[in-house]
């Protein structure tokens, strides 16, 4: 098949050990980034498998209906970039296993490095120390202090594990369901959202981005956070309501942030308001960006389009699409 890949931007997909499942394929990788429809139209026009790197790039109806040859678009995570209703109108067939594995101990990982980063206030005193400064601030420990999970899906419960280890008082706020085993595993559950937010010395966001959870993180909700808190978000930047966030550390509540998605990615502008703020820890989406989780990733993706090939599509989230011959 003629496999292309978006948004590979340093190249990595070739030096992995899974890579070799593409062998026999045609494969073409594209490490820039588009938005343009145009050029990608014209870069995917004899693609019949198209692997995405999570949602770096948007895949619409206007330009499924310029790709003739398009029979499968394979990937790991949700979908909310990919317009389903036209892959179903059109033939082409979806395949994701949505993380069935395991969760993404990476994206876990790195929750935790940045809570860990804010709290002591770590690329504060390395910049300082590089220019010739000692001791510029003071930071803060997280043992005793309350951790809320708000989602408690497969990465909130890992964060939430960690949070234990390093002696933190762990809450939870999430659906009914999520409430359920958060409270089974032996953790708190808050008395309300507004308690959650008012009562976290560290609040870390944890769940997929839908129409019913787009905004879910509030204005009045950051505005409740004491001025000594932390805000995490490495999940999707969606679910904060546009704006809330910068406001409300202009406004000291939260006195700190830790986010590692945006709006618009990739996020190039130096003086976008999140990488500006001092009291901000920003990282570039590199929550899942391991090698190790990218072998296990992209181990997956693979075997999706080989599964294909054979005539035995797996993970499909579409099946009332008729494939492509």
């Amino acid at each position: 098949m003629k496999v292309t890949v978006l948004d590979d931007y340093l190249d990595t997909l070739r030096t992995l050990a899974c890579f070799r499942e593409l062998d026999g394929h045609d494969v073409s990788i594209w490490t820039d980034h588009t938005d343009d429809l145009d050029e990608l139209a014209a870069r995917l026009h004899d693609t019949e498998a198209l692997v995405l790197i999570r949602e770096r790039t948007k895949i619409p109806g206007a330009l499924l209906e310029r790709l003739p040859h398009l029979r499968l678009i394979s990937q790991r995570s949700a979908y909310p970039h990919i317009d389903i209703d036209a892959c179903s109108r059109l033939g082409v067939i979806v395949s994701s296993d949505l993380h069935q594995g395991s969760p993404s101990y990476a994206t876990a990982e790195l929750t935790w490095a940045l809570v860990l980063a804010a709290m002591r206030q770590i690329p504060q005193q390395v910049a300082a120390l590089k220019r010739g400064e000692w001791q510029v601030d003071i930071g803060r420990s997280v043992i005793g202090k309350t951790l809320g999970i708000y989602g408690y899906g497969r990465i909130g419960a890992v964060v939430a594990g960690y949070g234990k280890a390093f002696g933190m008082e762990v809450q939870v706020w999430a659906r009914s369901e999520s409430l359920a085993r958060a409270e089974t595993a032996g953790y708190a559950i808050a008395r309300s959202k507004e308690a959650f937010f008012a009562t976290s010395d560290v609040v870390s966001v944890h769940m997929r981005l839908l129409a019913a959870t787009r905004g879910i993180v509030t204005r009045d909700d950051l505005g409740s956070m004491k001025p000594t808190a932390l805000f995490v978000n490495t999940s999707r930047a969606g679910l904060v309501a546009p704006g809330a966030l910068v406001d409300a550390l202009r406004s000291g509540r939260p006195g700190m942030a830790a986010v590692d998605v945006y709006e618009t990615e990739p996020l190039t502008d130096r003086d976008d308001p999140l990488v500006s703020l001092p009291n901000v820890v920003c990282t570039p989406h590199i929550g899942y960006v391991t090698r190790d989780e990218w072998e296990l990733q992209f181990n997956d993706v693979f075997r999706q389009i080989n599964a294909f090939a054979d005539g035995h599509p797996m993970n499909v989230v579409n099946p009332e699409a008729t494939p492509r011959s």
